[in-house]
This record gives structure tokens, sequence and C-alpha cells, in this order.
């Protein structure tokens, strides 16, 4: 037996010193996030951020841990707490602390993967203490003396899944020899105390207000039912499938139709699921919530925080023809992600209380979430030409009942396919519908990419004013976004 295998399993401490520090309001993501995990209870770890990979051909230890050390220097998220004070959620930036680190050692690659697996699944299943630690969780695995696998898991309040990859790639730059002093000096990216007083400014304020007028009026205007639902209350045991549609003829064909309708690829995913909803539902109206990055700026897509929230897209009529759709999202797609940044706790209290006066808001429980990073390409992740995969459209598995959503829908890069992931409330729609949802999602996309040239269009009035801001400034809009 290898002498790595004889070593106890155990833990070593990794220590910050004089890195930034300070205290503040907590950032609308932030707060966003904090009450999503409050309300889910003990349910709350299925939100931690969590990855295991490996390490080739191996790290020293001290090497990695160093890595790590620079990492949370780096991006102060990674030392954030988050303590309610007074009715108020504030944020704690450590500038010293203490993070331990699990250690394990291992006969084997294959024994180390094994390992891997069985402590991001521990770290992944226990919520965070907030106030009380820092949202990282952090483990190695050591064949003969070498770290051969990490296991990472964060907390959602401290990164969104765009942060997390920033991370990851920030952490292969510093173990490769770079410091923390380095990649700052290369790139300037927002931190969590500095986007917290950006959003308390009087131009954050304003688009906090804006943002929050955006979803009131929608919620008043918007269609009240998207799907049928039976008579009588749903039951509360019924069950949401699952079903998963990789498609590597969507991911060939997904830019070619976008360059044909001279837009973006995100919106010809999302106008080719509104079509398809429409179908299903029999509706011509559409309301969608969107998960938005609100990654627009380059500091933004910096940054290793949490800023995902969701926006509102409302289409008041499909056509008849899915390209002439398609220019119809346009507009709407950019007043979505134009105004999803904004204090959710405050707007929570504002749809609760039109609800108590009476007032039916519209059905906001469609969900679509495209986590596609249009940067991803570039970042070094250590794999090559993506390998051939075969088209397959599974039900793998099936979830207890979401409150306030009838059908969530998730797109996935994965390498070679493009991934559809469909959660549907078991009431309202059967595996059959879902599949011809998603197969008719894919199918629109290969049409559009075959089809003539659209000719160019002017920008639709609506287009032109969502890109205005609550401060009457043009924003910029990143590429991966309509």
């Amino acid at each position: 037996m290898n002498a790595s295998s004889e070593q106890p399993d155990g833990t070593t401490e990794l220590t910050v010193r004089a890195a930034r520090g300070g205290r503040g309001p907590a950032t609308w993501g932030q707060r966003a996030v904090h009450a999503a995990l409050v309300a889910l209870g003990p349910d709350a770890p299925r939100y931690n951020l969590r990855t295991a990979a490996p390490v080739e051909p191996g790290l020293p230890p001290q090497t990695a841990l160093r890595a790590f050390a620079e990492l949370l220097h780096l991006h102060d998220a990674l030392r954030t707490r988050l303590v309610e004070e007074d009715g108020d959620l504030v944020q704690e930036v450590d500038a010293d602390g203490v993070l331990p680190v699990a250690v394990l050692h291992r006969a084997s690659a294959e024994l180390a993967a094994g390992a891997a697996a069985e402590l991001l699944a521990r770290f992944a299943a226990r919520p965070f203490d907030l106030p009380g630690e820092w949202p990282v969780r952090l483990g190695l695995v050591l064949v003969d003396g070498l770290v051969r696998q990490v296991v990472l898991v964060l907390s959602h309040t401290a990164s969104d899944g765009w942060g997390m990859r920033r991370a990851a790639r920030d952490l292969t730059l510093l173990a490769a020899g770079r410091s923390a002093d380095d990649l700052r000096a290369e790139r300037a990216f927002a931190q969590p105390l500095e986007e917290a007083a950006e959003q308390d400014s009087p131009r954050g304020r304003r688009r906090d207000a804006a943002a929050r007028r955006h979803w009131r009026d929608k919620l008043g205007s918007g269609p009240r039912v998207q799907l049928p639902r039976p008579d009588g209350e749903p039951d509360p045991e019924r069950r949401f499938p699952l079903a998963v549609l990789r498609s590597p003829e969507l991911a060939a064909a997904l830019p070619a139709a976008a360059a044909r309708l001279r837009t973006g690829d995100a919106t010809v995913l999302l106008a080719a699921a509104a079509t398809e909803l429409g179908r299903l539902g029999g509706q011509r109206e559409l309301l969608f919530q969107v998960v938005v990055g609100n990654r627009f700026t380059g500091q933004a897509a910096e940054a290793v925080t949490t800023l995902a929230q969701e926006g509102l897209f409302h289409l008041p009529e499909l056509a008849e023809e899915f390209a002439e759709t398609v220019r119809r999202c346009q507009g709407p797609a950019l007043a979505a992600y134009r105004h999803s940044g904004y204090h959710k706790p405050r707007l929570d209290a504002e749809l609760a209380a039109l609800r108590a006066g009476g007032a039916e808001l519209a059905d906001h429980s469609v969900i679509w979430n495209d986590t596609r990073d249009p940067l991803a390409a570039s970042m070094p992740d250590g794999t090559g030409e993506a390998p051939a995969v075969e088209r397959e459209l599974s039900f793998p598995d099936t979830f207890p009942a979401r409150l306030g959503v009838s059908v969530a829908v998730d797109v996935v890069a994965v390498p070679g396919a493009i991934e559809l992931l469909m959660v549907a409330d078991g009431a309202l729609l059967d595996r059959a519908r879902m599949a011809r949802f998603l197969c008719g999602v894919e199918q629109l996309v290969l049409e559009a990419a075959e089809a003539p040239e659209a000719s160019e269009a002017s920008e639709a009035p609506e287009a032109a004013e969502a890109s205005v801001d609550a401060d009457g400034r043009r924003e910029s809009m990143d590429s991966r976004r309509p």
C-alpha cells in the first residue's frame, strides 16, 4: 500500500491576514438569496454551489493552499458574513480569519475521485451559518503527497454560477504562480461593499424604484392563467417530473438561427419557449420570470459575487410567424433584463400588500433560466475539442411540489450540446406534453437556422426605451443577453 493511504484524514487551516475588510448594507443579490434561503428552511442547502475537479498532474499541498489563500484575498465575497440587525441585512467583510480545510489521503487517482465525490456531497448537504462562518468549504484529496482532487462548495449568498466559474478560472491562474495583486492590477471588478454603495446611491435608488414599478405594472396587466388548471385545490403531494433534452443539433443550429434572425441567441431560445408554451396553453400572451445575471458591465462580468435576480418578460402577443415573434421578443426581453436589479424584500412587501388589497396578479409561475456563459470558451478549463454526443430525451427524476412554480426550464451548455432541463407541475403537464415542449423549442431553432436570412429590422420602440436606464443613460448589453 502506498504511504499516502496510510496517513489519516484530517483538517488543516488556511489563514488570511490583512485583506480588505469592512461593513455595510447587503447588496440586492445578497438580500434576494438570503430571503430565499430563509424561506427554504431545511431545504436551503440545495442552493449551495458545488464543484469537485481533478488536478493534473498534481500540486504540492502548500501550493494549493497558497492559491486558495490568494483567492480569498482577491474576492471579498468569499470572506463575507451576513448578519441581521434591527430588521435589516448587513454584510461583514472580514480582513482576517481562518478557514478549515479537509485533507484526505488516498492510494490511487480512482479512489481520490470517489473520496472527492463523497466529500462534495457532505459539504453540499449542510447549510451555511451565514452570520457565523465564511461562505466557503474546501477540501483537498492527496495521492502520494500531491493534491489530485479539489472540492469546493460556496453558499449562494457569496456567488452565483457565473461567479463560481470566475473563481475557478482565477484559482487556476493563482495555482500557476500568479498573485491576487497581479490579477487585481490586470482587471477591475466589483466587490460586494462597492456594489451595495452604488445601489444605495441616488442613481441606485432610482434604478430600484424603476424596476419595482416595472414588476407592478406587468403583474397588473399580464395574463392571469397561462396553462389550464384542473378544478379544485392541487394535491400537495403531487410530483414535478424532470425532463432533459440533450441536443447537439440545437447547439449547432442556434448561432446560425441568431445570425439569420439578426438578434442574440438567448432571444431566439426565449422566443421559441414562449411559442411552445403558448401552444401548450392555448394562449397568445405570455409572462416569464427570467433569471438574470446582470453582468452587463466589465466590472460585473469579472466579479465573484451573487448578482442573479429575476426579471419579468411580458410578451403581449405571439405572432403567426416565428421570425416575427423573435422580433416582438426583443423589446420585452431588454425591458426584463434592464429591470431585474432591485431590492427584492421591498418588492415582495409591495406585492403582498397588493394581494391583501384584493388585487389579482398575473401568473408569473413560469421560470426561464439561460445559464450559458458567453465567456466560458475563453476560460482555461483544461478541456479540448467538444466530444461527440448523441441526442437524448429522458425523464431522469421527479421532485416534490414547488411553491409558486408551474414550469421551470434551465438552458445549460454541456460539451458538444445544449441541454434543456424542464421541471413541470404534474397536475398541469404530463410527460408527453413536456416532451412536446422541449422538442418544439428545438425544432423551431433548427427551422430558423435553415430559413432565408431575415431583412434588417429597425429597432422596435420598446427595445429602444428598454435600453435606457432610470437615469436616462444607455447601457451596453452583454452578447449573451437579448
